[in-house]
């Protein structure tokens, strides 16, 4: 059965991007103090961030977010790995949803529109441009990372973590605080790619031994190759824990512009 979904939506999505701005805003935003009618309006444009994303996001239905590194390209056996993994999320009834850029973002998005299904990207603005890859149904950029991070968690029943660097790994240990603290409850987390994600795992088993953590902060981190095995456990964790085949999505209003 599968995971029921948002009315239907007008396709392809438009795209939601802020105004074009200099890149030199966040650094001049995390340098300390600054004045404060500078720090009033920039307050104001991140509230206006996001509203953009609520707005952009309230309709796609069930996500499952999809991490990975934007580095790997087409040949690679992980862009395969995370391709099939799209496509199997999307056959589950989910919208996949990435940061909308290329690499494995755009692998996990890809198979989930050559299945059928709904692909989201939540993009972000950087000195180096990241341009949205072609497969995603909807696309919104955002300037501030923490706001990107959020909408890629408010959002999603799961997390797919595939092979990444610095960015993946800092959403996966977000996802892993958040479950930590309590923030969020039961969410599952797979990691996609047993020899790459190895060596963390037995960080972490050093973390439980050395008491910093706790098993149970591990209860839900699934180690697999597997895309059928994955599968499973978001069948298990995700859709029979929270009752997604029941769940009633909202209605577009028209006083809103929705």
């Amino acid at each position: 059965m599968a995971v029921e979904t948002s009315p239907a939506a007008p396709s392809p999505m438009p795209t939601s991007a802020p105004p074009a701005a200099s890149h030199l805003d966040e650094q001049v935003f995390l340098e300390g103090p600054q004045p404060r009618a500078s720090e009033f309006w920039r307050v104001l444009r991140i509230v206006r961030e996001f509203i953009r994303g609520f707005r952009a996001l309230h309709f796609v239905g069930p996500c499952v977010s999809v991490f990975g590194s934007a580095r790997f390209l087409q040949q690679h056996p992980y862009y395969e790995l995370a391709r099939r993994m799209g496509a199997r999320l999307s056959q589950m009834g989910f919208t996949v949803m990435t940061g909308g850029g290329p690499g494995l973002m755009e692998a996990a998005n890809r198979g989930a529109k050559e299945a059928g299904g709904r692909s989201v990207g939540c993009n972000i603005l950087l000195p180096t441009e990241q341009t949205p890859n072609a497969y995603v149904d909807r696309v919104v950029t955002f300037r501030y990372f923490f706001v990107r991070k959020v909408m890629l968690v408010k959002y999603s029943y799961a997390f797919v973590v595939l092979p990444g660097g610095f960015g993946t790994i800092d959403e996966l240990f977000e996802a892993l605080t958040l479950l930590q603290t309590r923030k969020i409850v039961d969410f599952p987390v797979i990691l996609m790619g047993r020899a790459y994600w190895t060596p963390i795992m037995d960080f972490m088993t050093q973390m439980v031994q050395a008491e910093t953590i706790s098993a149970h902060d591990l209860a839900l981190l699934f180690l697999t190759d597997s895309i059928e095995e994955a599968a499973q456990h978001i069948q298990t964790h995700a859709i029979e824990h929270f009752g997604l085949y029941k769940r009633t999505m909202p209605r577009r209003s028209r006083v809103l512009r929705e």
